[in-house]
Formats: structure tokens, sequence, C-alpha cells
């Protein structure tokens, strides 16, 4: 690697890749990722001349990042098209649209300024796996790089082609008045026009375009983001309030009293009303989300099957494709719909859809939607500081503490730990369906919390203490970015 080239190794996420701009990677490092990128797609289609997609969001930094990324892929023999500005499930739509190979889209998503990254997959609706995320590595770190003579062209007026087709496919017919919030990212100049295209009043909220981000970060599982659209569903008496992540793949929920929805309960209710029409499904939610879909009643009379499996885009695409899931849901947020809903992949305009499609088809409030379903009470998701080089130790050393306390039938609380989850981290429950869950976040130094009760909130707080203490025990805990 040459003396100039800076590229941190650990910016390699189990299924993205995400640096701080110029600490960790410089430009020539991020046209060597361009290059391991492109040799990597070429090993995968076994084409000379791969066609790829390429697209960045908006940041100060991101064009400058999206010109290295295009020499480095171009240098392997890609063909590129860009389609400029855009969200991560446009450029994902248009791998689909315009039939390409492989897509790379220029986001570090909802992480603080500073951040960048790429986004990338090959096969039509995924995104890396941890796999193909190793291999991208090793070829990048050691310039396993391929030659060739690549092109590239700029595909016009592709953001209004994105538009219309969820525009075309999605009219509804009771007027909703929804609040959108954008944090003033990218989604700002997608959404509002999306959901008023499809016959919604909407009233928006930081949607014009400021890389500064003044407000706060768009992310919405931050409480600062959801009590900011709450207070504004509130003050113009709206039906609905939607709050959408820097590069669009996620969207947060609140409702007409401005109260929060955890998007994990948003999905079981798209799930029940799917659940309906489409009998026998499956579907697919991460360990953050709540234990609901385990007893939901709908859900098993329309012999309905729920999965819990890994936390990341990447990993629950996987398994609605392997699955041949009607639907996946995230506790982030990230939806995603297959076949005869949509692609397989995460698009939070479509997942706010989906939601106006749940109050067009029923004569209720959203508040008295959520309030058929059984009352839990949930953290919302924490995350301590831990060095990326130490966190999955860490994890792995608390599995085993846990395990041995289900196996010593230690009371927590005065209840047992009945069943212990480890597909990601550890996710243990108890005997009144109370759980805690512990893992390493995919891609910022630092654990993930959650717990949630079915019985109180002391209950919950009382599981969240015993992680704490476990936490602090391991001397490797920094600060955490919220806590109950």
């Amino acid at each position: 690697m040459s003396q100039n080239t800076k590229i941190d190794p650990y910016g390699f996420r189990e299924y993205d890749a995400r640096w701080l701009y110029e600490k960790d990677i410089n430009s020539e490092g991020i046209t060597n990722l361009g290059k391991g990128l492109g040799t990597q797609i070429k090993i995968h289609t076994k084409k000379t001349n791969p066609r790829i997609i390429v697209g960045h969001d908006y940041r100060s930094y991101s064009e400058e990042i999206k010109t290295a990324l295009k020499k480095g892929l171009s240098s392997t023999g890609c063909h590129i098209e860009d389609i400029g500005l855009s969200l991560s499930p446009m450029v994902y739509f248009a791998q689909f649209n315009l039939d390409a190979d492989a897509v790379a889209m220029v986001t570090a998503s909802h992480n603080e300024n500073g951040w960048t990254g790429v986004k990338m997959g090959i096969k039509k609706g995924l995104t890396h796996a941890p796999e193909e995320m190793k291999e991208l590595k090793d070829i990048t770190l050691n310039e396993k790089f391929s030659n060739g003579e690549g092109t590239e062209k700029q595909i016009e007026n592709f953001q209004q082609i994105y538009k219309d087709d969820l525009i075309n496919k999605n009219k509804i017919t009771k007027k909703i008045k929804a609040v959108v919030a954008c944090g003033n990212g990218t989604a700002g100049i997608f959404a509002p026009d999306i959901l008023r295209g499809i016959g919604c009043e909407v009233i928006e909220l930081d949607c014009n375009l400021d890389w500064t981000f003044p407000k706060y970060n768009p992310n919405p599982e931050d409480l600062e983001m959801l009590h900011a659209i709450a207070k504004a569903v509130k003050d113009n008496d709206a039906d609905i309030g939607f709050g959408f992540d820097g590069d669009g793949d996620r969207v947060g929920v609140i409702d007409d009293k401005g109260n929060e929805i955890f998007s994990d309960k948003i999905g079981l209710l798209i799930a029940r009303n799917l659940s309906a029409i489409h009998k026998n499904s499956k579907f697919v939610v991460d360990v953050k989300s709540t234990g609901l879909y385990a007893t939901d009643k709908v859900l098993s009379d329309n012999n309905c099957e729920t999965i819990y499996w890994k936390t990341g885009h990447s990993h629950i695409k996987r398994k609605v494709n392997t699955e041949k899931a009607l639907a996946g849901f995230e506790k982030s947020g990230h939806f995603f719909f297959n076949q005869p809903l949509g692609f397989g992949y995460d698009d939070g305009i479509n997942s706010a859809i989906h939601v106006c499609h749940l109050l067009d088809s029923q004569n209720k409030m959203m508040s008295e939607i959520i309030n058929e379903l059984p009352n839990t009470f949930q953290t919302p998701t924490m995350a301590p500081f831990c060095k990326d080089e130490e966190k999955y130790q860490v994890v792995e050393d608390l599995v085993k503490q846990i395990e041995e306390i289900k196996d010593n039938k230690t009371k927590i609380d005065d209840q047992i730990i009945t069943e212990i989850l480890t597909v990601n981290g550890v996710r243990f429950s108890f005997e009144d369906g109370s759980w805690g869950l512990i893992r390493a976040s995919s891609n910022k130094p630092s654990l993930v919390i959650v717990t949630e009760s079915p019985t109180s909130d002391d209950r919950k707080k009382k599981i969240f203490d015993f992680i704490d203490d476990l936490l602090q025990k391991t001397g490797k805990i920094g600060e955490y970015d919220q806590k109950i």
C-alpha cells in the first residue's frame, strides 16, 4: 500500500463500510476501495466489464468520495452508471430498473457528520453479507486488484423515475395528514413529494437539505428527532408523523396523539394487516424486536410464522430472501417487502406508504390501531461506547456469564432465565416474557442494549440495571448515547 493511502481496517463492518473521512480513510484509500469492489464484482459476475450503479447522499464531502470511488471502479474495467444525488433504496431500485450487475451507494446513513461509507451489493435486492465484506477487505488491503478499462455515464432524471414508480403503485383514498421529517438529510427531496403524490396532505419538518444537520442527526431512533416530530403532529393536528434517516432506507412513526411508536410494533401491525390477505406467510424480525410477534394471536390464526434473526439490513434482507418470507422488520426502522409487495430491499418511504395503506384500510386513528396490541414496556435502543477491537470479545464473555446464570437457575429480580438466543449477541428471556439484549454494533464502536417487559416499566428498568451492572464490571464500557 502506498505511503499516501490511508484506510483503517476496522472500517470494513459486517455489512457495509464506514470511516471518519480523513481521520480513518483518505481519498486514495477510497480509490483503493473502489478497486477492491470492482475486482470483487468481476469475480462474482464473471464479466470483464460489469455495469455498476453509483449514487451519493447529501454531505459536504460525498461527491468528492464518490469521484474517488469511481476512479477505482473504472480502473478495474467497471462500466459506471451514475444516478447522482440518491437515497440508498433509489440505488437498489436502479439496479432492477436498469438491469445492472451491482450497486455502490456513498453514504454513512445516520452517522454523525464526518463519517462516510459505502453500501454495496451484487445480487439484485441484496447488500454485502459478512463473508463478502471479509473478501472485499482482503482484496482491498492486500491490493489484489484486477485491471481493465471502464467507462462512465450519467443517468439523467432518475430521481423522478424512482418517485413515479412508488407514486403510481400506491394511491390512497383517505386524506391522511402526515408530518414528514427528514432531519435536513437527503430524504427531504424525495419523501414529501412521494407522499403527496400518493394522496397525503404533507406538513414538512426540516426537509430542506443542509449537510450541517443543524437540528439533530437524521435518525428515526433518536429521541430528539422523535420528540420534534411528536410536537409537529400535535401542533398541526396531524394523523401520523414520519421520520426518515439520512439515506432514506429507514422510517420512524409517531401516532396522532404524538406518541412515539417503536418500529418493531409498526412492523407487527403491518404484518397483521398483510397476514389477513397472505395467509401461511413467514415474517423475519431482528433480535432487537418486541416479543409480541412470537405470541400474536392474529398472526397465529392466519398460520403465519415469525423468525428472529440477526440485526442488520443485510442480514434481514438475506433471511427474507432465503426464507421466501413476505416481509421483514427491524426495530431500527428498516422494513423489507418481498414479492408481490416489493423487491426485497429496505426503503423507508415505501415503508411509510405501507403505514398509510394500514390507515387507509381501517376507519381508525393510528393511536387506536396501536392500542389493539398488548401493552409492553420497552427501552429505546441504547449504545454504550466500546472499542471496535474489544466489543465482540466483551459480548462473547457476557454470553458465557448469562448462560451460566441460566444453567444455575440464578434468579434475576425473582425470575429465572428460560431461553437464550445467540444468533446475534445474546437475547435472554424470563418466565414472565420479559427479555434483554446485548450485542455488538455492526457499524460503530459501541454495544447495543434493549430490554422489554410485558409486566411493568419497573421490570424493564431492572433488567437494564442487571445488564448495566454486567457491563460496568468488564471495565471496557464508556458513556451511553442515551440511557433510561
